[in-house]
């Protein structure tokens, strides 16, 4: 008689303690035993794993659902990206992820709308963070605490003038140093950055259009790697200065690696996340385009390569997408301008693809060490963790199986989501890809179909003692 209801065998499970040969049984949505396979209770279900890898889901810290105003308002944009952007995070191996709360009004009235359309709509459980882009944001930060959500962002000497089409207020030294403040006092709070000076990029964009360029390079060339380090100087000096905790999203470039290298070593509560679009491209790369426009910029290949060392060495320890869902229409040809495309990539499918195949198989980094920053580590920033980021028992049954050997290519075919035609992988043939996506102890993909259909994610708020414990 079956005592689990699900349990995945002949697999090579990544588990805190290291790598091990076996499976894990899963019942009621929970991890209840890993270990070998003949250790492994009976199931109504078993999925053999034909000796691939096991690795808990992954969870995405950064990407923006409703971002896109190209056809509708905010609110409406956010509920259809809830379905079909998790449609497609399910597919890529992603069982979790935070997304981005962005409007000028108040967020905290609005929390039951954005916690029942995305229960109502989503196929992974997710939670949130809040942008604090007006005065009155500032003063919801204890509030939107006790709804669950203990992670605020600001951007730091940004979109002053670029890029008006988002609707986000940049913050000056003294709103930093407000937020850093109150929430210092604010059980696991996180202050996230967008490290970018405006000023200087401004007069860097005039240089460059009065030169005539317009590619993938003038855009790096418009924000340099000062650009993000010269903020990160100030972060770390107010992180320091306020005893909070700091997380800065997204480094692109060198420069960045040694500032915030720098101030972890002085004992700074600072940490870093970085992108695969940073990973997997570099600015010289002629089948890239436009479609690789992200603000910050995607460096040069030295850059990329400081980047892949910076996460092997704990300089990074976090990956994100920074997935921005934006019709074709909107973002523009790949061989379009890029002064007039918007900056954003869409990544969340082929997050785990990418470090699969450009850091795994190319040995620029460990599978263990890509579980890490990829899930472990964002588990533990945000909140969530042992329940997501781990396979153990206890933890929610959220899993994926990877064959290092499997061949995709990133197309209309293969891709899900609020627009198919467009990423900046569009094109490529990868090696490496999930094979089949558990989330609570169900197989809900395998061969990249959907086998469950939306309204199965739930939010995760977090309170004083972490994430709540499922039911």
């Amino acid at each position: 008689m079956a005592t689990a209801d699900t349990r995945v065998i002949n697999a090579r499970v990544v588990t805190p303690s290291g790598t091990i040969n076996g499976g894990i049984a899963a019942t009621d949505g929970t991890i209840t035993a890993v270990g070998a396979t003949s250790s492994l209770p009976d199931a109504a279900e078993t999925i053999d794993a034909e000796g691939n890898y096991l690795i808990p889901g992954f969870i995405c810290p950064h990407n923006h659902m409703g971002i896109s105003r190209f056809e509708n308002e905010y609110h409406d944009q956010y509920e259809l990206d809830m379905e079909t952007e998790t449609r497609a995070c399910l597919a890529g191996g992603v069982t979790s992820f935070f997304t981005f709360l962005l409007q000028e009004e108040p967020y905290i009235p609005d929390m039951d709308f954005f916690v029942e359309t995305g229960e109502e709509q989503s196929y992974i459980d997710f939670g949130f963070h809040a942008i604090i882009h007006q005065d009155h944001h500032i003063d919801e930060l204890e509030g939107l605490a006790e709804e669950g959500v203990r992670s605020f962002k600001l951007f730091f000497n940004m979109y002053k003038v670029s890029a008006p089409e988002l609707g986000i207020g940049h913050s000056d030294a003294g709103r930093v140093y407000e937020v850093l403040d109150r929430t210092a006092d604010i059980e696991d709070a996180v202050v996230m950055f967008h490290a970018e000076n405006d000023d200087l990029g401004t007069k860097k964009v005039e240089e460059l259009k009065e030169s005539g360029r317009d590619d993938l390079s003038a855009w790096a060339d418009a924000s340099p790697g000062i650009s993000q380090a010269m903020q990160i100087e100030q972060i770390g000096m107010l992180t320091d200065y306020t005893d909070a905790t700091s997380y800065v999203v997204h480094n692109s470039m060198k420069e960045t690696v040694d500032a915030l290298e720098r101030y972890k070593d002085r004992g700074v509560d600072i940490h870093g996340e970085t992108l695969p679009s940073f990973l997997a491209n570099h600015c010289e790369e002629e089948d890239v385009g436009v479609w690789g426009k992200i603000s910050p910029p995607v460096g040069y290949e030295d850059d990329q390569q400081a980047i892949w060392k910076a996460l092997r060495n704990g300089t990074f320890d976090h990956v994100g997408t920074d997935h921005c869902p934006y019709q074709l229409e909107f973002k523009g040809p790949r061989d379009g301008s890029v002064w007039d495309s918007p900056p954003g990539d869409q990544g969340l499918q082929t997050f785990l693809p990418l470090m699969l195949c450009d850091g795994v198989n190319k040995n620029r980094i460990s599978i263990e060490r890509m579980v890490e920053v990829c899930s472990t580590n964002n588990a533990k920033r945000f909140g969530i963790y042992p329940r997501k980021g781990a396979l153990v028992e206890g933890a929610d049954a959220d899993a994926v199986i990877v064959d290092l050997t499997k061949e995709i290519t990133v197309d209309e075919e293969l891709l899900y989501g609020l627009d198919n035609r467009w990423c900046s992988a569009f094109g490529r043939t990868l090696t490496g890809a999930p094979t089949h996506t558990i989330k609570g102890g169900e197989l809900v993909v395998e061969d990249n179909e959907i086998l469950s259909e939306n309204g199965i994610g739930s939010y995760l708020p977090r309170y004083e003692t972490g994430v709540e414990l499922p039911n």
